[in-house]
């Protein structure tokens, strides 16, 4: 069977099977209108540490655990370990990586993150190379705000278009066997598009769906195409934290490419806040499409009840250095094909 179609789109003959997922929040995620999909809600979003970089590192660390335990597997069964995180060279996956002490990628595509070690653990797994993967993202507000934008004590207000950083963390294990003791069994990863960098001119950091709606488009539209199907064939085109506003460009822009996503868009950062908490234009972060898609889809997906969605994270390519000296912000969006299978030992 060919392992490509089109341009960039990879087909996985061998389907890779989620056999487990774990998602961590905080207050501010569990009292939003997914919260009861999430594992764990932390009220202390320090998780007990002294500092907030220690407490995402615990994010990162317990949800690894957590998806493990849930699978009946020991962190040590794991063969790779995939993921990434928001802060410079990846610090928090890094340090988790240390104490985990498991054969480690670390990655870094921003908000993209969770597309991105899906698909590269998707690669692994169906090439017989890696089995079990670990596939993780995180993020946290309070560390997020810190480097990037202003420290909290200073009380800065946020423009309308802004999004508030997600404080969690989301796990999902890939594997070419179902363990005994596996939850989840229906559910594979039949194939992924690669995206590439789009840069429309946005130079806004209030506004981080306007730089990565113009990435989403991009990879949507070669998909469909690579694929030779429409938003139909889909119960849920997943994109991972574009915001209302994001959103609202996104489908814009992928009407004027002819391609209505009106009846099956779904938007993790417009989805994960209620309106009544007041976050603007909702939710971002690695973290955002990580629990979504662990704490709210797979379950979905498990149960029969959503049939097959294509999942693009959404990343934007900045940095604290190139914003001060005036660049424009680029994005990405890689998009993975996550399928419901009838029976358990399909």
């Amino acid at each position: 069977m060919n392992r490509q179609i089109g341009q960039r789109t990879l087909l996985f003959p061998n389907r890779p099977r989620v056999i487990g997922c774990a998602s961590i929040v905080a207050g501010a995620e569990a009292e939003g209108p997914l919260g009861t999909g999430f594992d764990r809600a932390e009220a202390d979003d320090t998780f007990g540490e002294d500092s907030f970089e220690k407490a995402e590192r615990r994010f990162f660390t317990e949800t690894v655990v957590l998806a493990c335990r849930k699978s009946g597997l020991a962190v040590s069964d794991l063969s790779a370990l995939l993921g990434g995180d928001l802060l410079n060279q990846i610090v928090t996956a890094n340090y988790a990586a240390r104490d985990l002490n498991v054969p480690f990628l670390g990655l870094y595509g921003a908000c993209s993150t969770m597309s991105e070690s899906l698909l590269l653990g998707s690669v692994l797994v169906d090439a017989g190379f890696r089995s079990p993967v670990a596939c993780v993202a995180c993020s946290h507000f309070s560390t997020a705000e810190r480097q990037y934008r202003y420290p909290l004590e200073m009380g800065t207000t946020s423009p309308p278009t802004a999004q508030r950083t997600v404080t969690g963390a989301g796990c999902l294990l890939l594997a070419d066997t179902l363990p005994p003791e596996a939850r989840y069994r229906r559910i594979r990863v039949a194939a992924a598009t690669l995206g590439t960098v789009v840069d429309l001119g946005v130079n806004d950091i209030g506004n981080m769906g306007a730089a990565m709606a113009p990435a989403a488009c991009d990879t949507i539209l070669q998909h469909l195409s690579d694929m030779g199907c429409s938003p139909a064939d889909y119960d849920r085109i997943v994109t991972g934290d574009l915001g209302t506003h994001g959103s609202e460009m996104l489908k814009e822009l992928c009407r004027e490419n002819g391609v209505d996503l009106s009846e099956r868009h779904f938007d993790c950062g417009a989805e994960i806040y209620a309106s009544s908490q007041n976050y603007n234009c909702g939710g971002s972060g690695c973290g955002c499409s990580a629990v979504v898609l662990a704490g709210h889809l797979l379950p979905l997906l498990e149960s029969g009840e959503l049939r097959r969605i294509l999942f693009l994270a959404t990343g934007a390519l900045m940095s604290t250095t190139t914003v001060q000296q005036g660049e424009t912000i680029p994005g990405i969006a890689h998009a993975i094909v996550l399928e419901h299978t009838e029976g358990g030992n399909l």
